[in-house]
């Protein structure tokens, strides 16, 4: 099959999420034998340059060369408008361009949109069957850290919520099959009630790569991992310090706290001054920060979709103990795989239940990690993938034949 693929975070290297999920995708549809074109954004002279690595994984690429003062301007511009300011944010000029050079120039056998936020590039197009992967609904987000922000900000959040929730239902309509990463998400997705097509595959993890090493671990350092310029894992961390820490350092005193990502704000570096609290910043490989612990800690109190940090951490046979909206992002169960606690009192007990019993970290170790290779795995994700590609034509080609 000749596939276009959008995308709206240049896929490589795969660092983060939002690069992740798509290059798996990439990858593997290569490996498959299909001819995969490649269009997404890229921010910065370096962003091009690295993602030049892209060609060895698929036919070829397109860039749209973006400036993030251009693109904030583009999101101010929309505020007033119905069309949401992300829309603006992921929109250029140029890529629209090469897009649309692209779908006069050659026949595609299908479209892969990943990300609401770029379906604008390809939602005309009628006469070839089309997937968006929502991955997660981003609408709901929106509205979620309208719960977070103060006044006035909150009202700007939940305007932008409401203006994505309406765009996510017109797109739904307007491609043969919607995707998310959990079936959480598509529970959100079919709650929109626009009779779209739904279906779902989860994200996957390197088990090879985020492997156990067989070195000791230190009983009493935790971490928490996750880029530290990103609200959710803001919120997580202030709120953590603030309630829950407290309860951990009076019982044991000695415990460290490793908060480990890149380009934390000011309020994320001063946490670093609290006692037992190292904030790092960036740093060339997260895990030998995750392998040293005893445990890692996601107790997010925003989070939709799958968290990476998470399946990292199982795969590294290294306990996690996460709240419960995070933890339904996971392919796994508590106590079984991992541990799910929400309040401050309740982090605290299942961070002790695993700090203070070697042998719980040990069948937390090991069950965690046995469940990533069993649900999580990339190859186990794709034959997923592959299933909701061939019934995205088939409904593609029923449907024509209807009209």
């Amino acid at each position: 099959m000749n596939i276009l693929y959008l995308c709206h975070r240049f896929p490589f290297p795969p660092k983060r999420g939002g690069k992740i999920r798509p290059f798996n995708m990439i990858r593997h549809l290569s490996a498959s034998g299909h001819k995969v074109t490649v269009c997404s954004l890229a921010r910065s002279p370096d962003e091009m340059e690295e993602g030049r690595g892209l060609v060895a994984h698929c036919e070829g690429a397109e860039i749209g060369r973006v400036n993030e003062s251009v693109q904030f301007l583009r999101m101010v511009v929309r505020l007033p408008l119905v069309t949401p300011s992300s829309m603006g944010y992921f929109h250029s000029g140029e890529l629209k361009a090469k897009v649309d050079e692209l779908l006069a120039k050659r026949k595609w056998d299908l479209i892969f949109v990943h990300c609401s936020s770029v379906a604008q590039y390809v939602e005309h197009v009628t006469d070839v069957p089309k997937i968006l992967d929502f991955g997660d609904m981003d609408s709901q987000k929106w509205l979620e850290y309208a719960n977070y922000k103060p006044f006035p900000l909150s009202l700007g959040y939940r305007w932008e919520g409401g203006k994505m929730l309406l765009a996510e239902k017109r797109l739904a309509r307007r491609f043969d099959l919607c995707t998310a990463t959990t079936r959480a998400e598509r529970e959100t997705l079919d709650g929109y009630r626009t009779g779209a097509p739904s279906d779902w595959f989860p994200n996957g993890v390197d088990s090879s790569f985020f492997s156990p090493d067989g070195e000791p671990y230190e009983p009493d350092t935790i971490s928490f991992i996750g880029r530290m310029d990103y609200y959710p894992n803001q919120e997580c961390m202030q709120r953590f310090c603030d309630e829950t820490w407290p309860l951990i350092r009076e019982r044991r005193p000695q415990m460290k706290l490793l908060i480990v990502g890149a380009d934390p704000s000011p309020a994320m570096r001063k946490l670093g001054e609290r006692a037992g609290v190292t904030v790092t910043g960036s740093v060339p490989d997260v895990r030998p920060f995750v392998r040293r612990s005893a445990l890692m800690v996601a107790p997010l109190a925003i989070a939709r979709g799958t968290q990476n940090k998470i399946l990292e951490a199982m795969a590294m046979g290294v306990p996690v103990v996460t709240s419960t909206i995070a933890a339904g992002g996971v392919d796994a169960e508590a106590p079984a795989h991992l541990l799910v606690a929400d309040t401050p009192a309740e982090v605290a007990a299942a961070i002790f239940r695993v700090v203070e019993s070697p042998a719980e970290r040990r069948r937390l170790a090991m069950a965690g990690r046995e469940r990533m290779l069993s649900h999580h795995a990339w190859p186990h994700s794709m034959k997923r993938l592959d299933a909701v590609i061939e019934r995205a034509v088939d409904l593609h080609r029923a449907r024509k034949g209807q009209s």
